[in-house]
């Protein structure tokens, strides 16, 4: 590797160059955000020019990634809203990616209970700059399509397609929506959008309808109108989703309304007192969300025991005392079929805001475009599962944010591979063979940079050094490895300068 790097760099490479410390002062500078949006910029314009890649189309999101880190005043480290693991503080990494090849063009890091929605305003004057279009379409997440979000990127000069939040005015214009949309479907008048499955059968992914509204806000102090299509679309797997997970709710209510009221026996806790037991029940109905959707009978035990007062034997003239006890039995759960159909009605359908022009984005193509959301999704799944980037072993803020920057770096390689390389084969029509080595004589079209890679672990660089001279021997391309470095419109021949023999023949001397 020492010997790779210097004939790439035309630079002597010590080993004193990879240390610790070296490491530190260079996350340090990554750290610095003026530097960073500098070498970030640089490499977006020159990544764009020099490969000819698309600029169509942004998707912004964002993740997080948790450390072993005690959360300070001021740190980087901090609780907030996580799908990783809500139990340790964390980062919040926000980026922008350039479609369909998911190379992230801007990378912001900041503390972890930063809110996503007004974190993407900064990462796309960033990539305004770097691309300089009019037109761009931003795609991201409900986090996306809040108001101020959306009236940045019209004064940006860009578009926008995101999903609204079922919350405010969407909240309450849903219900009539969703009957419009139901009736529309027994009519068969909703635009279908349906692909032929692996069965070769035609699969519906999505249904629906759109409507058009006005919309208006104030940009640097000017009204800006525009419209905006509403598409109210219903997804069959989504609805299908969801209605096992209400299944589930319910069945889980239902065990635990039960349990609530065991038979008497040792350990068994009754309930004795009717507004407990209520209030138990109404909490798991609450708990599961399942509120309505079912109803529950129970009854009033009283067991009466009669005895003597005080010790001792009993007697005719002794005085007697009659004691109750009371439990609370549930005796049946049952559920309102009604409600839970009409609930079930409701499921599968979003609703999606776009302010492009049918004629560039049909209903379809729109669908098309959103579904293909999890192309940023890869870069966060590349930075945890391949670069490891958590948890992280570094502890101050710049080293943290620096870390983060530098190993972007290596996505945007990993990205820009494979697409250039899926590219050429698209554009050839061709395949390439040997990637998978548990099936040599499989072929793809869409091979990963992981795999591409792969292709050259096994590769050797061999050298022996003696008194008097010195002999390389690097082991020979296959063909294979021959045709991945055309089609990364790479020469094959430069590879053969990695070997230079510098042999001296003492005999002849």
């Amino acid at each position: 590797m020492k010997n790779t790097l210097e004939q790439v760099t035309e630079k002597k490479v010590d080993e004193l160059d990879f240390t610790d410390d070296r490491l530190t002062i260079l996350l340090r500078h990554f750290s610095n955000r003026k530097w960073w949006i500098k070498i970030e910029n640089d490499l977006s314009k020159n990544s764009i020019e020099v490969y000819d890649l698309p600029k169509n189309i942004v998707r912004c999101d964002a993740t997080t990634a948790s450390g072993y880190h005690k959360p300070v005043e001021g740190g980087i480290f901090q609780f907030g809203n996580s799908k990783d693991d809500p139990n340790r503080p964390q980062i919040k990494i926000m980026t922008g990616s350039l479609d369909p090849l998911g190379m992230p063009l801007a990378t912001d890091v900041v503390s972890g209970e930063n809110a996503d929605d007004k974190l993407y305003v900064p990462v796309i004057n960033r990539i305004n700059s770097v691309l300089k279009k009019s037109g761009v379409l931003y795609v991201g997440d409900c986090k996306l399509s809040s108001f101020d979000n959306r009236i940045h990127i019209k004064g940006c000069k860009g578009h926008y397609l995101c999903p609204l939040p079922n919350t405010g005015e969407t909240a309450k214009k849903m219900d009539g929506w969703i009957e419009k949309g139901i009736l529309l479907d027994k009519k068969d008048n909703l635009i279908r959008y349906t692909v032929i499955n692996d069965k070769n059968k035609e699969e519906l992914k999505a249904k629906g309808y759109e409507i058009k509204r006005q919309q208006s806000g104030f940009i640097n102090e000017k009204e800006k109108k525009w419209t905006e299509r509403v598409l109210i679309v219903n997804s069959p797997a989504y609805a299908k989703q969801k209605e096992k997970g209400l299944e589930k709710r319910l069945q889980n209510a239902e065990k635990k309304i039960y349990a609530l009221t065991p038979a008497r026996g040792r350990g068994k806790r009754q309930i004795a007192d009717e507004s407990k037991l209520i209030t138990a029940v109404e909490s798991i109905l609450k708990k599961h969300k399942v509120e309505g959707f079912l109803s529950y009978d129970y009854k009033k035990e009283v067991e009466t025991k009669t005895g003597y007062v005080g010790k001792g034997r009993g007697s005719a003239s002794r005085e007697q005392k009659t004691t109750e006890k009371i439990r609370y039995q549930i005796t049946n759960v049952s559920r309102n079929k009604e409600k839970i159909e009409n609930e079930i009605k409701k499921y599968g359908w979003k609703v999606y805001a776009t302010d492009v022009s049918r004629k560039r984005l049909g209903f379809i193509d729109a669908m098309k475009c959103y579904r293909k959301e999890y192309r940023v999704e890869r870069i966060f799944n590349m930075l945890k599962s391949r670069l490891n980037i958590a948890p992280f072993f570094v502890k101050r803020n710049d080293q943290v944010k620096g870390i983060t920057h530098f190993l972007t770096l290596g996505v945007r390689a990993l990205t820009l591979i494979e697409y250039v390389v899926r590219r050429s084969l698209k554009k050839d029509n061709s395949k390439l063979e040997g990637l998978h080595l548990e099936n040599p004589k499989k072929l793809t079209n869409i091979p990963t940079s992981k795999k591409l890679l792969t292709a050259f672990s096994k590769i050797t660089l061999t050298i022996i050094e003696s008194k008097n001279s010195v002999v390389k021997h690097l082991t020979p391309l296959s063909q294979l490895q021959i045709n991945i470095l055309k089609r990364l419109g790479l020469n094959a021949v430069n590879y053969t300068k990695l070997e230079i023999e510098q042999s001296v023949n003492i005999l002849n001397e």
